[in-house]
């Protein structure tokens, strides 16, 4: 017989886009209204407590609330039959006991009292039958004895997200720096369940995890940009089933430079030049971002703000692009302070060009 399609996006009372706090909110909020200890010897309250923590279970999770997103409609277009062969694709693997079921997908505190349509999809076929060891046919189907049992691989935790801010200095050379930053870790007062005796952990606040200062050492790749993001893996979130932690994404910003301004690979940076040698031509000195000096030749009447290029100079490839330029523009001084006889010099100049 097909099993009762279940809306868990309608049990928290969210929309389909909902986002991972939107739906952590309406869980706590729901939770808290039909919990059974705030609703004694109400069955009602307790069955709906239970759907609540299974929507809940599902939606926290990203790869089940994917899987639910993809396949539960089928359960609800009566084509996906409990113990047939419309299973979803995607291997699935065989628990050995029904304590390890439980205990991976039991994110709520209900005991393992998942409805029908939760087992047709997360594990059809548990509680019946012996324990196997085979993985899914190519149908989806488990390819084992009949009535085995199956189970979806334990979701790997969410991802985190942190800033962190790297010198232009440390873009031209890369190499490793340690940051100091916040990774989850699984709670240790409810470890990961989110309840305690039935009531939200008051340790994390039914999130499951805390936050721990940890110094880490990162590796900064040569040319990284702002918004680059760097990958540490297992130091993301804890899973909720039993799975593998998340990762740390360390997303790049780069420090402003008090000399230099970056574009893309290339590099700019303004040179002073004095007057005479803008207008006689000569040797001026451009600094790089390695603290060295570049020797630049500058063509008699050079105009203030003209632009040249250093080719190579600049920052190094990232994925195989090619190196910067560095370009250095003009700057013209004015002489100030004139003596008696620059100031002739100037008035002569000045009848000169009138002339």
């Amino acid at each position: 017989m097909a099993v009762e399609y279940k809306d868990y996006y309608k049990i928290l009372g969210v929309d389909k886009g909902a986002s991972e706090k939107e739906i952590k909110q309406a869980y706590r909020r729901l939770a808290r209204k039909y919990h059974p200890d705030v609703n004694p010897g109400d069955n009602s309250a307790e069955d709906r407590f239970k759907e609540i923590g299974e929507a809940y279970a599902v939606l926290s999770d990203p790869q089940k609330r994917k899987k639910y997103d993809q396949f539960g409609p089928s359960l609800r277009d009566g084509t996906f039959w409990r113990g047939g062969t419309g299973a979803p694709r995607g291997g699935t693997r065989v628990y050995t006991t029904t304590r390890d079921f439980a205990k991976d997908f039991d994110a709520s505190g209900m005991g393992g009292g998942f409805s029908d349509f939760f087992e047709a999809l997360f594990g059809q076929g548990f509680g019946r039958g012996r324990a196997g060891t085979a993985e899914a046919g190519p149908n989806g189907s488990a390819g084992g004895p009949a009535g085995t049992r199956t189970r979806v691989e334990p979701a790997k935790g969410s991802d985190v997200e942190q800033n962190i801010e790297v010198t232009l200095e440390e873009v031209a050379s890369g190499g490793n720096r340690v940051f100091s930053v916040q990774v989850p870790e699984v709670c240790p007062t409810c470890r990961g369940s989110a309840l305690v005796n039935g009531k939200l952990c008051s340790t994390c606040q039914g999130a499951g995890s805390v936050s721990k200062s940890r110094r880490i050492e990162v590796k900064i790749p040569p040319g990284v940009r702002d918004g680059s993001r760097i990958r540490i893996r297992g130091e993301g979130n804890p899973s909720g089933s039993g799975g593998p932690k998340g990762d740390l994404y360390l997303v790049v910003t780069v420090q402003p430079h008090p000399t230099f301004d970056r574009k893309g690979n290339d590099l700019y940076v303004e040179v002073p030049v004095p007057l005479t040698k803008a207008m006689l031509g000569g040797e001026v000195s451009v600094p790089t971002l390695k603290g060295t000096q570049l020797s630049m030749k500058v063509p008699a009447e050079t105009q203030n703000g003209r632009v040249f290029r250093l080719g190579g100079q600049g920052l190094p490839a990232l994925r195989g692009e090619e190196t910067g330029d560095l370009y250095a523009k003009v700057r013209v001084i004015l002489p100030t302070n004139l003596s008696a006889r620059e100031r002739e010099l100037f008035q002569e100049l000045k009848r000169q060009r009138e002339t």
